[in-house]
């Protein structure tokens, strides 16, 4: 039944969408050259380094002190200059921060006609207006300025308050990670081609799936009242396509947003990091957990990513040529993904902006 909701759902998309959405679900591969040009470069002279608040901390200079290891900047940079010296930045590298923004592979339809949405909202049971953020009254005592996604201040400030992470941070993870419209609204169908990722919260499925049988997390009580779940609390196979149906869910993704920060935060607290020391700290370390997932959190944190995971995961997210050019200007992979994550957490990672 749920997978004939989702067939009927596929059905009454246009050739163009169900065309767009069976490729990026199929995970092909896209010509290096056309997903340059699809997400186009911007040039600037300030790419590894912006101020954190009044501090003016760099991202490096924040996660010396998350780690308490007071170097970890400098260990990861053979010239010991913790990545605040010129050679480090001024100059335009192929792949820049803003370069990554997950392609949707659903746009323009609104949120309450869209038959793939609908369908994801139906196996799990939430009605349309829930699912998408909007049948709530918890926005204004959220105190979220959102902008044009202001429909989802409701079912952010619902996860805020369930989980303990405030709102404006899982705002920032969403807007860092979610694909958007023209107009600058996120997309809940986007997904990123090179890898399973898809959501508000860009999810690979193999991490859904953990977060389905993680005990206390929204996700969970989910998946156990739809029946997902065998004795032992595994996900069933039958049940897979549909649960991962639910990562574009608007409702779904956020919370389960806030389930994976939380965990990740609390696991990196007993690992000895300092990660809700302030707002500022908080948010960035949330996201770093998010992006990278607790393993290489950790390691970016500490001696550093390998320079063969280094490449693989910077090859993810901007691309096999740019990812080329970077390593070789940085002198290693592990050096070049690091400039480029601090350079897109410093860009990107702003929960004050959400700040009503």
């Amino acid at each position: 039944m749920d997978r004939q909701t989702l067939a009927t759902g596929l059905a009454h998309l246009t050739p163009q969408k169900r065309a767009e959405l069976i490729y990026a679900q199929a995970r092909s591969e896209l010509n290096t050259r056309l997903w340059r040009a699809a997400l186009g470069d911007v040039d600037g002279g300030d790419k590894e380094r912006s101020p954190l608040g009044q501090g003016g901390l760099s991202t490096e200079s924040l996660l010396s002190l998350i780690s308490g290891q007071g170097g970890v900047g400098a260990a990861a940079c053979p010239c010991g200059c913790g990545a605040d010296c010129p050679c480090h930045r001024g100059a335009h590298v192929a792949g820049d921060v803003d370069a990554f923004d997950p392609v949707g592979a659903v746009a323009g339809t609104s949120s309450g006609d869209d038959p793939v949405l609908n369908a994801a909202r139906s196996i799990a049971g939430l009605s349309t207006a829930t699912a998408d953020g909007t049948d709530t009254t918890a926005g204004d005592a959220a105190g979220l300025a959102l902008g044009v996604n202001s429909r989802f201040s409701g079912v952010l400030a619902q996860a805020g308050e369930r989980s303990g992470i405030p709102s404006n941070v899982i705002a920032a993870i969403v807007d860092a990670e979610a694909g958007k419209h023209g107009d600058g609204s996120w997309n809940m169908t986007s997904r990123n081609p090179r890898s399973s990722a898809a959501g508000l919260g860009q999810f690979l499925s193999g991490t859904w799936v953990d977060m389905a049988q993680r005990d206390g997390t929204w996700l969970n009580d989910v998946a156990k009242a739809k029946g997902w779940l065998d004795a032992s609390g595994r996900v069933t196979s039958a049940a897979r396509t549909d649960l991962l149906a639910l990562r574009y869910d608007a409702r779904a993704s956020i919370e389960t947003v806030a389930d994976y920060a939380k965990g990740n935060l609390d696991r990196l607290e007993r690992a000895g990091f300092s990660v809700r020391s302030n707002p500022e700290t908080l948010a960035k370390a949330a996201y770093l957990s998010h992006h990278l997932g607790l393993g290489d959190t950790q390691r970016f944190l500490g001696g550093g990513i390998d320079a063969g995971r280094a490449r693989t995961l910077l090859v993810a997210q901007i691309g096999s040529s740019a990812a080329n050019e970077r390593i070789a200007q940085a002198g290693n992979a592990t050096r070049a993904h690091r400039e480029w994550l601090i350079g897109y957490i410093n860009r990107r990672i702003q929960p004050g902006q959400f700040n009503g």
